[in-house]
């Protein structure tokens, strides 16, 4: 009777084996006792189900996601002023990545550097300083110098410097964006031009957050340059005021008004908010918090295969018996954190699959659910390559079940 039996697998098997088919320095330094006292107010506007922002032009996005949380005239045109300089960072930021210019560098101060007015560190034509201080000095004094010292020393010239500005806002999908300046100056006849949005800007802060190296530079509250002989202080005063938080950039002109990119994280979550056009430098802090504020109140990143516990696969005509589902990386699941309290995973798997199984083979589907809504299907897919059996292979199995 085994024997039979043994038989009949065997050419079950036998059919089977075919596979399956700028700013000011004086305009920018807003007054701390008043940024510091405006916590508790900010804190209380964020509370209401719609927040209270002062400025013209405002947004709040998730970091992690780009998920955008609030918005007020988000797309409107608008005068950045130094927060300009964080399309600058980003080119040097990825110059460095790429190789093109080294940590190692002096960078030197032309004429044209050093010649630049609003917020600076006063440097003379030829004075060298390390990349790191250039660096300091242009996100945590807004210096306009170092920043153009920094543009030429990636491009050659501010003229060619901004031409990738402008290339690299196209590719980062900021439509409503035009520079004329690696500072944000308005001091020029052409600066009518010099326009973006706070969709945009976001944008391009999300972007800059990705290297991890210019936090470094983000969050110092004092410092020095020069050998201690210059000290820096921070325009973002929400870096001392406010708990989290990570950057990124101030500006003022008395035509663009007072405009931030602020960014913070808390939780585990990070935040990007951008206010445009503010009246006063205390009122664009008070909205920044605001936005954060009520943003870190109301919303969580949810990790989609959390608790996830694998069950293996059988494998028909495989070497191994079994597989293991694993599941894709599709990032974190930004939520309202009154969905993220009742969130439930369902798993779907194949009975089995026949081999070959191949590694990324789609076994099955891990599906995210707040109640009923599905938030995301996140593909299991095979751990592992797993070959056919072999014709000899398969005669050694049924001999040795037809021993047994």
């Amino acid at each position: 009777m085994r024997k039979t039996i043994c038989l009949m697998l065997f050419a079950a098997m036998l059919l089977a084996l075919t596979p399956w088919a700028g700013a000011s320095a004086l305009q920018e330094a807003a007054e701390e006792t008043s940024v510091n006292a405006s916590e508790e107010s900010a804190a209380e506007t964020a509370t209401d189900t719609q927040v209270a922002i002062q400025a013209p032009s405002a947004i709040l996005i998730d970091a992690a996601t780009g998920t955008v949380l609030f918005e007020k005239n988000a797309d409107q045109r608008r005068e950045p002023a130094s927060v300009t300089k964080v399309m600058t960072l980003l080119l040097v930021m990825e110059a460095l990545d790429a190789g093109q210019i080294s940590w190692d560098d002096e960078v030197t101060a032309s004429a044209a550097a050093a010649g630049k007015g609003g917020s600076q560190i006063y440097l003379e034509e030829g004075e060298r300083l390390s990349m790191d201080e250039m660096l300091k000095s242009v996100v945590v004094s807004s210096a306009n110098d170092c920043a153009t010292a920094l543009a030429e020393h990636v491009a050659g010239s501010e003229t060619a410097f901004v031409a990738k500005m402008n290339a690299r806002a196209a590719e980062l999908g900021m439509t409503n964006t035009h520079f004329i300046n690696c500072t944000g100056l308005d001091d020029e006849p052409e600066a009518s031009e010099h326009l973006t949005t706070a969709r945009d800007i976001a944008i391009m802060s999300r972007e800059l957050l990705q290297h991890d190296a210019i936090r470094r530079y983000t969050t110092i509250w004092m410092d020095t340059v020069r050998n201690g002989a210059f000290g820096l202080s921070n325009t973002n005063k929400l870096v001392r005021f406010y708990e989290g938080t990570t950057g990124l950039k101030t500006g003022y002109t008395s035509q663009a008004g007072h405009c931030l990119s602020a960014s913070a994280k808390r939780d585990g979550i990070e935040l990007i908010a951008v206010i445009l056009g503010a009246d006063s430098s205390t009122h664009r802090f008070e909205d920044a918090k605001a936005l954060l504020n009520w943003g870190f109140a109301n919303y969580a990143l949810v990790e989609p295969a959390e608790g996830f516990t694998p069950t293996p696969v059988p494998v028909i005509l495989g070497t191994q018996e079994t597989v293991m589902p694993v599941p894709t990386d599709c990032g974190q699941i930004l939520l309202e954190k009154a969905k993220a309290a009742s969130i439930s995973r369902e798993i779907e798997l194949a009975e089995n699959c026949e081999a070959p199984i191949t590694q990324g083979q789609v076994l099955g589907t891990l599906r995210v659910l707040a109640g009923k809504e599905v938030l995301a299907e996140i593909p299991l897919t095979a751990a592992e390559d797993i070959p056919r059996l072999s014709f000899g292979q398969i005669w050694i199995h049924v001999l040795q079940a037809i021993v047994q």
